[in-house]
């Protein structure tokens, strides 16, 4: 008879997945060195080995359905890898898997624990280490989900508006985010701290505003934190199809509540 203890111990001796372990050791008749063997020659033992390898590669990918969102974020070591028809299906895998998950927010540590399985046995059967790096969810039940893939993945957006607001434009705003990367959606989202630093930075940028009357100097910072605005704000930014307009002005009712926008390995 094949126990929970066996399977555990097996597992802790190769890092092959739970399932593995347990067939393992169902074909070698519970004979502990045979199924190690056995692991190790259809290459699922080596798994362990992978972990510690460089994961700079991969995808970024989303998924929508049921008044649900989720975007992913796996890693793999090689541009390579990450380009096949198996790894392309096991993150759009995950990321359905996502939503199944609970919570709003950063779930990466639920999500890891639920397709630890999985992860090991594709790391065994793609032959490289794998990561699942980063995963949010959004329950945005009511509301609308635009989403957009670009380089296959290498960047993508996922972007909620509340209420119902049309899907051509949602694409829209997700492929003008992954060209423009805004930091904020409005002004009224940018902390009192951030903008306190801008006007300090024009300041000590432009000496000759020193002695300016403080009427004078009200209006000149203003101006310089209106084009900062248009630099890092998704509703004034210039619209990626037309730079002399902007989403604000393109459709002033429409309201985004969150977005993101990642890169495959990038900085965090």
């Amino acid at each position: 008879m094949i126990t929970a203890k066996m399977v555990s111990e097996l597992r802790d001796k190769t890092g092959a997945g739970m399932m593995d372990c347990k067939r393992a050791l169902d074909a070698a008749n519970g004979d502990m060195e045979l199924a190690i063997e056995n692991l190790r020659k259809s290459g699922i033992a080596k798994a362990e080995k992978k972990s510690g390898r460089s994961t700079n590669q991969g995808k970024v990918w989303t998924a929508v359905a049921d008044g649900k969102a989720a975007i992913i974020e796996l890693l793999c070591e090689t541009d390579f890898a990450a380009k096949t028809g198996k790894f392309t299906d096991l993150v759009k895998g995950i990321v359905a898997d996502a939503l199944k998950v609970d919570g709003d927010g950063d779930i990466a540590a639920k999500l890891n624990d639920a397709v630890k399985e999985t992860l090991t046995s594709h790391i065994a059967t793609i032959g490289e280490n794998m990561q699942l790096r980063r995963a949010e969810k959004w329950e945005g039940a009511g509301n609308s989900f635009g989403f957009y893939h670009h380089m296959d993945g290498r960047v993508s957006v996922l972007v909620e508006a509340e209420g119902q607001a049309d899907a051509a434009l949602l694409t829209d705003v997700a492929m003008h985010i992954a060209a423009f990367n805004p930091r904020y959606v409005a002004p009224d989202a940018i902390p009192a701290d951030v903008i306190a630093k801008e006007k300090e930075i024009a300041l000590a940028a432009d000496p000759k505003l020193a002695g300016k009357p403080e009427a004078m100097l009200e209006k000149i910072l203003a101006g310089k934190i209106n084009r900062f605005y248009s630099e890092v704000c998704l509703m004034q930014q210039p619209w990626f199809k037309d730079d002399k307009t902007t989403l604000a002005k393109i459709n002033p009712a429409l309201k985004i509540k969150r977005f993101v926008r990642w890169e495959v390995g990038e900085e965090l």
